[in-house]
């Protein structure tokens, strides 16, 4: 569905603060390519979901850069922005009643005319998103009738009806059960290996993220304590700094790697 492939989305010496003397980003680098899934942890008030609002644009560092392709993020116009790059919040909200199918629609309106008025091919993608996270049998149900792994799938459907080269996730799987957890993480999965998307996700799930991503990036106090590889990442004691309590990596049969365990 992706409508090209090979996009790097870059953050190098990112600084940010709300107000001055106190930056929340601190010097954070971070590079999301075509076909990974990059997964940001790290402990409450580290600086995840406002690294995620200078990746999409709606903040301005004060220092350092984010780069789409090469090119400043703050280039974009908004509309060249969302046919790029697509953004599902933690909280699946819509300012209006609509249906599954209608939001989903409203992922098109960077492809639309002025009018936001929908082609027989911006449905047929909204469809296919719609496919593609299950959320055909209820597309004609309001938002608020859907539990919540159904709705955040919708909203993970309106996200791949932009059809970005990059999908960016803010703890998407925060409010979820077990079952709709693991669904999230391999939709993710599957976005990245089958579309050649640049997946990003905040999570506050080691164990989910360390089965799925393909590299993570811990964070504490508005800096990076490490970035690599999974099995560059899991070890105690980058663990520990960044989380500030003993980690127990537990061996499970059937796992390519341990389980991480607060002590």
């Amino acid at each position: 569905m992706s409508e090209s492939s090979g996009h790097v989305l870059t953050a190098s010496g990112v600084k940010f603060a709300y107000r001055p003397g106190h930056n929340v980003l601190d010097g954070v680098d971070l590079a999301a390519a075509a076909g990974r899934v990059v997964c940001v942890l790290g402990a409450n008030g580290s600086g995840k979901t406002t690294l995620l609002g200078c990746l999409l644009g709606q903040f301005r560092p004060n220092s350092g850069r984010i780069e789409l392709d090469g090119r400043a993020i703050g280039s974009y116009s908004p509309r060249e922005r969302a046919r790029l790059m697509a953004y599902v919040p933690q909280q699946p909200a819509v300012a209006f009643a609509f249906t599954a199918a209608e939001i989903v629609l409203t992922g098109r309106l960077s492809h639309t005319g002025i009018l936001g008025l929908t082609s027989r091919q911006d449905r047929q993608i909204g469809r296919a998103a719609m496919e593609m996270t299950g959320t055909l049998d209820f597309a004609d149900r309001m938002l608020d009738e859907l539990s919540g792994g159904e709705a955040q799938c919708v909203m993970i459907a309106r996200a791949l009806a932009q059809q970005p080269s990059v999908l960016l996730l803010d703890e998407p799987t925060s409010h979820l059960d077990i079952a709709n957890q693991l669904k999230i993480y391999r939709m993710m999965r599957r976005l990245a290996d089958d579309w050649e998307m640049a997946v990003v996700c905040v999570s506050h799930d080691i164990n989910l993220a360390s089965r799925f991503a393909d590299e993570l990036v811990l964070m504490r106090r508005g800096r990076v304590v490490a970035s690599g590889a999974v099995e560059q990442i899991i070890d105690r004691e980058i663990l520990a700094e960044t989380y500030g309590v003993q980690i127990d990596l537990i061996e499970s049969p059937g796992r390519d790697g341990p389980i991480v365990q607060a002590r």
